[in-house]
């Protein structure tokens, strides 16, 4: 659709320029306003009942066009938007209250695109597969008039009536994770089905809920980490009133809200990639992404150019917004190896990704002092450290190493490496100083746990990991051990139930909807593990101990031990991933009376060390009494 193809319509009230001044109380946008001469954020501020104003950030671009459902979808002169700087701004009346309107701007009579700052947006391809038991009273599409996503824009305040108004992160240390992704938690696939679950959730203890992407992404059926508009929910798994009461209700039941944020990449249906784009990619002026991504072996989409000072603050205000809207209490943050313009793999020590990285950290902290920042950065330990040291938790991925224990093929050597290695776990084996690692053994990247164990789980005599019940067993001592080690800890969901359903092995499809088992809590075996969670969860978030500095450990081998002291507290867990009995001398740390937790039974130790025999699979905890 390009003017020419449009009539006049009809007048509709084009206030003046320059702007007047006015409270902009429904957004804010912090970063684009220390730049911009203009009173109003980038996007769409509601100043009344009736009116709204436009504002577009387009550098190099010479004019803009308002075009939707309020003016016909004409090219009008009263819908021209007055240029100032980079930036193209405009002003209308004579709206209805409630009323919702579709509407998009008209860049130098080619592009046609969506507000990048939208709250809300329809699309025309997938919107409509959408349920109304998901998303009620959805807007009608302009058929024939619009072309593409269009901005979905209101006079209609942007309120909730929050029971929790402001909810303090306390203990980073101490947090217990659970990640989820919409569609696959819930048969509703929905984020009220998620909220229906937050009983289960504060029963198994945890306190924080990490959702997979859900700001808009492209078509229905995804993991989100395809973004295209960065400030709206994707209405495939609800309303904005339906996270808002996910949120609140998960902050009434001690929870925090981890927003999984994709600033890596966009791709194709993001309006700032269509503003500059020829022959599918970008152009060299666009204000926001590289031409080509500078890392050699990792890219998806559109790459961002972080060092542009627009990327930055538009960084910086997805991020206040949703700390500011929603109330999110911080971000984990994908592939934040990306976040560099250095060529390469993004491996190794990075001091310009450093600088980027915690620039934005600290203009998060500055919203939200107590937000939780987590990078999925997976780079060289020196440049992770120095990043832990800034106050920011980075992710620690042991699913590689505690599934070869867990299957029973630990302690072999691979390139001079002991197999189910998992020594990584622990920030001081790393030489961190601050405890700001979150480690997992599952997570949505990997294959499930359960799921190799019973396909590759080693067997010796009637011995077998590949038995349910045994690979059940051994997934409860991983548990054990995971979650005494101090520090941060993430579930990924249904891993609590020995959740086995392939990832990608048997043919299965990476990325397709998996199916959800609720039903796996009324199996005895999976039942046992789920409540080896919960005690272990109760512990580590109930008791000082489990967060000490002074610990020691040894992960390596197939008898695993940590071993944690304090004044007046000791703990030690213990577990054998070999396949057949294992003896070990475990440094309890001092000599004394403990008591098993799950046995109930007691021991008393005549010197700080003891000799200790375990049975295949077994774990024990002992804690001094």
């Amino acid at each position: 659709m390009i003017r020419n193809k449009l009539s006049r319509f009809f007048f509709l009230l084009s206030f003046a320029s320059p702007l007047l001044a006015c409270s902009n109380s429904d957004r804010h946008n912090d970063a684009t306003e220390a730049t911009s001469p203009l009173p109003y954020a980038d996007g769409i501020t509601r100043l009344s009942d009736d009116s709204l104003a436009f504002v577009l950030l387009a550098p190099g671009k010479e004019e803009v066009y308002l075009v939707g459902d309020f003016n016909g979808w004409q090219v009008l002169e009263e819908y021209k938007m007055e240029k100032s700087g980079e930036r193209f701004h405009l002003k209308i009346g004579n709206l209805l209250p409630d009323k919702e309107y579709l509407c998009q701007y008209l860049i130098d009579n080619s592009a046609l695109v969506a507000d990048p700052y939208s709250h809300k947006v329809f699309d025309p391809e997938h919107d409509k597969n959408i349920p109304a038991s998901i998303y009620p009273d959805l807007i009608k599409y302009s058929s024939g008039k619009a072309n593409g996503i269009a901005t979905i824009a209101s006079t209609r305040p942007e309120t909730y009536p929050w029971k929790v108004e402001r909810y303090t992160v306390t203990h980073p240390e101490r947090l217990v994770i659970y990640e989820i992704l919409i569609r696959d938690f819930t048969e509703s696939r929905s984020i009220k089905g998620v909220q229906e679950k937050l009983p289960y959730l504060k029963a198994l203890g945890v306190n924080a809920i990490e959702l997979m992407p859900f700001s808009e992404f492209e078509g229905n059926d995804s993991w989100g980490y395809n973004p295209s508009f960065y400030f709206a929910p994707d209405k495939a798994y609800g309303t904005s009133d339906d996270y808002k009461a996910f949120i609140d209700e998960c902050h009434a039941n001690g929870m925090a809200v981890i927003m999984d944020m994709v600033l890596n990449h966009s791709y194709g249906q993001s309006p700032m990639v269509k503003m500059y784009q020829a022959n599918g990619t970008v152009t060299p002026n666009n204000p926001w992404y590289n031409v080509a991504s500078p890392n050699t072996s990792y890219s998806w989409g559109y790459d961002f150019d972080h060092e542009s000072k627009y990327t930055q603050a538009f960084v910086d205000n997805v991020c206040a917004y949703w700390i500011e809207e929603y109330k999110v209490d911080g971000y984990r943050f994908d592939f934040t190896k990306g976040f560099t313009n250095k060529a390469g793999d993004g491996q190794a020590y990075d001091q310009s990704r450093i600088n980027i990285l915690t620039r934005m950290a600290n203009e998060i902290w500055k919203r939200k002092k107590d937000a939780i920042i987590i990078f999925e950065h997976l780079a060289d330990n020196s440049e992770e450290k120095a990043l832990a040291e800034h106050g920011i938790l980075l992710w620690g991925n042991l699913s590689y190493s505690m599934n070869e224990a867990t299957m029973g093929w630990g302690g072999e050597l691979s390139n001079g490496s002991p197999k189910g290695d998992i020594s990584s776990a622990s920030y001081r084996q790393r030489g961190w100083a601050a405890p700001n690692l979150v480690a997992y053994m599952e997570s949505h990247d990997e294959e499930r746990i359960m799921f190799k164990n019973t396909a590759y789980g080693k067997a010796t005599g009637e011995y077998d990991v590949k038995n349910p019940a045994t690979a059940l067993q051994r997934t409860r001592a991983a548990a054990v051990i995971l979650l005494a080690i101090p520090g941060a800890k993430m579930i990924w969901q249904f891993g609590e139930l020995g959740y086995d359903f392939p990832l990608e092995g048997n043919g299965a499809d990476r990325l397709a909807k998996k199916p959800i088992r609720w039903s796996y809590y009324d199996d005895p075996n999976r039942k046992a593990l789920h409540d080896v969670y919960a005690e272990m969860i109760a512990l580590r978030t109930g008791s000082p101990i489990f967060s000490s500095p002074d610990y020691t450990a040894s992960l390596t081998g197939n008898f695993k031990y940590i071993a944690l002291k304090s004044d007046d507290q000791a703990a030690v867990a213990m577990a054998n991933f070999d396949v057949v009995p294992a003896t070990a001398q475990v440094n309890f740390g001092q000599p004394g009376a403990w008591r098993e937790h799950f046995s109930n039974t007691e021991i008393t130790t005549a010197a700080a060390t003891e000799t200790i025999q375990l049975a295949p699979g077994e774990y024990r905890l002992y804690l001094k009494k």
